[in-house]
């Protein structure tokens, strides 16, 4: 009867709280790996820099030398970063979009320092001259699809970085025409909007630089991401200290990443109340069933059952609660995790959260932490009602109505 539907009630808070927190760690764990996943193949895992007021670092092939020779490089590359913006267009039909511009060289030793090579969807990589003599221009694919750009169409690159006085006296980005020769998507809304490459020597003579040997930075790649800052102390090191500089991805993101531990921690806690809310129903449960069941525990008593068996009878009750419910929950936390995983069923805005469908990933230390934190919840919701059934005295409960 009712006894009954609460003891289901129960199972179902314990089952439904379990699902929640499978899928919800799933989720938090799933958006952090591919979010690691996307940065590490964009991005190089060190970025090495010359400090000063000029941003620049100069004599760039002497400092590549050291950088390669160091242990755990396996490829580096110097860039070029400029802010510019891009002009499609003309007269009533213009249409302009910022851009950050990276001149990049392919003469690498080793590995390149990102694994653009599997980004590219349309076009081509390597960034040669195209037959129409104008200067080459990889885009990303957000940037092309929002400017209506494809391969082989032509746009102005305006250098905010080098403005030039004009013969009013006004000041006037440099201009230069290019061809977009490929287009790129690395997963990421926020890099496939903004970035766009060319070559490192075009890109110097866009925003001004006339030291050939003078660049924005090296992009370095290492042995082992997750060894990433160790490597770049040894580059420091390498290069004598001040006034160089080596950040490892680890720095570079850890705002990012620490906010996604934070919201996963955050998550975990609001949904173990489902979890308590849960327990509490056990107790209620468990503590109807002793009030209903006073007579039969009298005469267990009287029979000769002892305190510790009326407890254990009680407890193993909850326990069976607890148990079913997080076995459950487990169960379909684990299968609806894999069916979002596998069909993308739930879409995302992908310039809030980088990614454009819900991420899982399952991990069996985090479903055995729920599993065991739920259990012990259950557990210790039993202890109460178990005690007060195990101190009901044989005569008064026998005379319970």
């Amino acid at each position: 009867g009712l006894l009954s539907l609460i003891t289901w009630i129960a199972l179902g808070g314990v089952t439904i709280g379990v699902t929640a927190l499978v899928i919800v760690i799933a989720v938090m764990t799933g958006m952090q790996e591919d979010l690691q996943g996307k940065i590490l193949e964009s991005t190089p895992h060190v970025v090495v820099m010359e400090q000063g007021t000029s941003l620049r670092l100069y004599d760039y092939p002497t400092v590549l030398e050291k950088i390669r020779a160091t242990e755990g490089v396996t490829g580096a590359a110097p860039y070029v970063l400029s802010l510019v913006s891009i002009i499609r267009g003309e007269g009533s039909t213009r249409y302009t979009q910022s851009a950050d511009l990276y001149g990049i060289a392919f003469d690498t030793v080793g590995a390149p320092p990102t694994e653009m090579a599997r980004q590219i969807i349309d076009g081509v990589l390597d960034l040669e001259a195209p037959e129409s003599g104008l200067f080459p221009l990889l885009m990303g694919s957000g940037l092309a699809n929002r400017m209506q750009l494809f391969v082989g169409d032509t746009v102005v690159v305006a250098a905010l970085d080098n403005l030039k006085t004009d013969i009013f006296g006004g000041l006037v980005p440099t201009l230069r025409q290019f061809e977009v020769t490929g287009t790129f998507t690395t997963g990421m809304w926020d890099y496939d909007m903004k970035n766009v490459y060319t070559t490192l020597e075009i890109a110097q003579e866009l925003v001004g630089i006339e030291d050939p040997t003078s660049v924005g930075g090296i992009g370095v790649r290492v042995t082992d991401p997750e060894i990433a800052n160790e490597v770049a102390e040894r580059v420091r090191e390498a290069l004598g200290g001040f006034p160089y500089w080596a950040e490892s991805w680890k720095v570079t993101n850890a705002a990012l990443f620490s906010a996604l531990k934070l919201e996963k921690i955050a998550m975990s806690l609001i949904l173990g109340l489902i979890l308590l809310v849960a327990a509490f129903n056990i107790v209620s449960t468990l503590v109807m069933v002793v009030s209903d069941r006073k007579r039969e525990i009298g005469i267990l008593k009287a029979m000769g059952m002892t305190r510790g068996g009326i407890l254990r009878v009680f407890v193993l009750q909850g326990a069976w609660i607890g148990v079913v419910g997080t076995l459950m929950g487990s169960v379909l936390g684990v299968v609806l995790g894999v069916l979002i995983d596998r069909y993308d069923i739930i879409q995302i805005p992908p310039d809030v959260y980088f990614v454009d469908s819900l991420p899982v990933s399952i991990h069996a230390p985090d479903v055995l932490k729920i599993v065991v934190g739920s259990v012990m919840v259950a557990f210790l919701a039993t202890i109460y009602p178990a005690i007060q059934a195990s101190r009901l005295e044989p005569v008064d409960a026998i005379r319970h109505d």
